[in-house]
């Protein structure tokens, strides 16, 4: 059976291949409704498919779009993924992931892969100031949206939430419940790719000390496993003022991220001090419930603990149950992300919500909007989604009723 043509559409519709170009495409030029109807049935009596090989070689642009993700392994990266493959998949588009796994080199890579297959445009959630994406981005000319965060070294288009107020609410919330403090788990300078789970340390079979104020002494040495310390993160050396969450470019002064900052913020505005507060933890579930481990069973327990992701806090979560300490109890917890995931934990977790459906479809029309390569074009170039606070029961709140 001989392979049916564009030439055969436009014959059957009584009309020109440009105009039969035309609606398939969607464009450059209008066609009337009465001739787009033509062009349609013709297509499906004859069962024709484009060549999308032939209509990226002549367009220079396929109907990809490139998205690269830290690590798809973690929950709200797999939400964001999916939700821009649905608002993708609403614009005619298709989407291809690829992992960094938190390594410039990655990036970089698959910066140059899918740009190289000249996608319509790439969707970059990048977890830290990267000067080598942002060369290679200047050197392709490229089409690129910033998702959730904008590192300073690339100063391109960027669809973000308020993590910095955000943050700032589950931390005074933690606050209001009568915590003489919060610890932070935040991210680490270079977060490693650790997605996938880690071995445990034999659990010693001791209960933890209940949290009381001032801090339980430390445990008997004799715990024949006993924890690794958490390491610590330096505490700054003023207080960190107002302005806007970014970190710096490499060789800078150094500036905590967004979620730190929102932490920070909140503790100092209460009077209460960081200084010593703050631990480094990898944004995965697996790692930080290592470094809960040795936090929850050393003899500096904090009485509750903001994580700067859901991820961080189911690991926290995993930690305090196999040391027997009571959330939220002995221990309140709060998260950041809202996963879907976050509602199923025992207990349920409190975390921030962002509204990930509506920043994916900001980032895929931005992604695809011509204007914005436009010299001195006025489209926003930040779109910032607000944050909000999702009451559960690890912060030692009972859950509210479901909405009606």
């Amino acid at each position: 059976m001989a392979k049916v043509t564009r030439d055969d559409v436009a014959r059957l519709a009584g009309t020109s291949t440009a105009v039969v170009s035309y609606v398939i495409n969607n464009g450059p030029r209008p066609v009337a409704p009465a001739t787009r109807e033509r062009v349609l049935a013709a297509i499906k009596q004859l069962g024709y498919r484009p060549d999308r090989v032939a209509q990226a070689m002549a367009s220079r642009r396929t109907d990809l779009i490139g998205m690269i993700v830290p690590d798809a392994r973690q929950p709200f990266f797999a939400e964001m993924a999916h939700a821009v493959e649905q608002a993708a998949a609403e614009r005619g588009k298709m989407v291809l992931v690829g992992n960094s796994d938190y390594r410039d080199e990655r990036e970089v890579h698959y910066l140059r892969a899918f740009l190289g297959m000249r996608v319509s445009g790439l969707i970059l959630v990048s977890q830290g100031p990267s000067e080598r994406a942002a060369a290679e981005i200047e050197a392709w000319d490229a089409r690129v949206v910033l998702l959730h965060e904008r590192p300073e070294a690339i100063d391109d288009v960027a669809v973000v939430t308020d993590d910095v107020g955000g943050a700032q609410l589950a931390t005074r919330h933690l606050l209001e419940h009568g915590n003489a403090y919060v610890a932070c788990l935040g991210g680490t300078e270079e977060t490693p790719s650790g997605g996938g789970p880690r071995p445990a340390p034999p659990p010693s079979g001791r209960r933890a000390p209940p949290a009381t104020r001032p801090p339980p002494p430390a445990p008997p040495s004799a715990d024949p496993h006993p924890h690794p310390p958490p390491q610590r993160v330096p505490p700054p050396t003023a207080s960190v003022a107002p302005g806007p969450a970014r970190p710096p470019p490499r060789g800078g002064a150094p500036r905590a991220p967004p979620h730190v900052e929102g932490w920070r913020r909140a503790m100092h505005e209460s009077g209460r001090s960081t200084e010593g507060r703050l631990f480094q933890a990898p944004y995965n579930r697996y790692d930080a419930y290592q470094v809960a481990l040795g936090l929850l069973a050393g003899p500096d327990r904090p009485p509750a603990i903001f994580c700067a992701t859901d991820d961080q806090a189911f690991g926290v979560l995993r930690a305090a149950r196999e040391l027997r300490i009571d959330v939220p109890g002995e221990l309140a917890v709060a998260g950041f992300d809202n996963v879907k995931e976050a509602g199923l934990t025992d207990p349920p977790l409190t975390t921030v919500h962002s509204d990930r459906p509506a920043m994916a479809r900001a980032a895929v029309d931005l992604v695809l909007d011509d204007s914005l390569r436009v010299s001195g074009s006025r489209r926003e170039r930040l779109k910032q989604f607000p944050s909000a606070l999702v009451v559960r029961r690890s912060c030692g709140c009972g859950e509210p009723p479901p909405s009606a």
